[in-house]
């Protein structure tokens, strides 16, 4: 993989992730958490146009006591109301949330805040009590946690995974690049990310 898209993570730049052929087949915009702020969150909103999504580590996922939704379904009898995806495996999303100081959650202004101050967590001596005293759930912020690389290969997995190949905490935001009613396609996904000076990174260079 070329260094370059490394070093522009670690200076809160936004690079193309492309999931592979074989899986989705899509690309997402991603950057560091730690470098939110409303005009970021909003660019990804405008230029991509997918849902922003908080990747995160199971480690840190597992301190903060923050369970995996299809988990906490089965245990409470409702298996049922979730899909697995076509490649056969479960979705890695745990309870979305919104910052304790948020108005709705919604605007680019509440998610920018909220990605902010959870990329702070990984600076706290009691990471769950610094959790639990600044976000308030159900939210309008997704969180998917990685299943660890070598059990899934999804687009949260693959940002974690690079974020530690960069040295940088795990914690990553994420979004869909759509087109004209599907995702963009790979060829789309590369010349947008020429265009725009971007670095471009398949799975399966990682």
């Amino acid at each position: 993989m070329d260094n370059d898209a490394l070093v522009a993570l670690r200076k809160g730049h936004f690079i193309v992730l492309y999931d592979g052929d074989e899986r989705e087949g899509e690309a997402d915009l991603i950057f560091h958490a730690s470098f939110a702020d409303p005009k970021r969150v909003e660019f990804m909103r405008r230029e991509a146009g997918g849902m922003i999504v908080l990747a995160i580590s199971k480690e840190i996922a597992n301190e903060l006591g923050l369970p995996f939704l299809h988990e906490m379904f089965a245990k409470n009898g409702i298996e049922n109301t979730y899909v697995k995806t076509n490649y056969n495996d479960t979705p890695p999303y745990t309870t979305p949330v919104n910052h304790i100081d948020a108005h709705t959650g919604v605007t680019d202004n509440d998610k920018a805040l909220a990605i902010k101050d959870f990329s702070e967590i990984f600076n706290q001596k009691n990471r769950k009590k610094f959790y639990n005293s600044h976000f308030r759930t159900p939210g309008h912020l997704p969180i998917c946690v990685s299943k660890g690389i070598e059990k899934r290969r999804g687009h949260t997995e693959l940002a974690v995974e690079i974020s530690k190949m960069a040295g940088i905490n795990p914690a990553m935001v994420l979004c869909e690049m759509l087109g004209s009613g599907k995702a963009l396609s790979k060829k789309e996904a590369i010349a947008y990310a020429s265009k725009n000076k971007l670095a471009f990174v398949e799975g399966k260079e990682i």
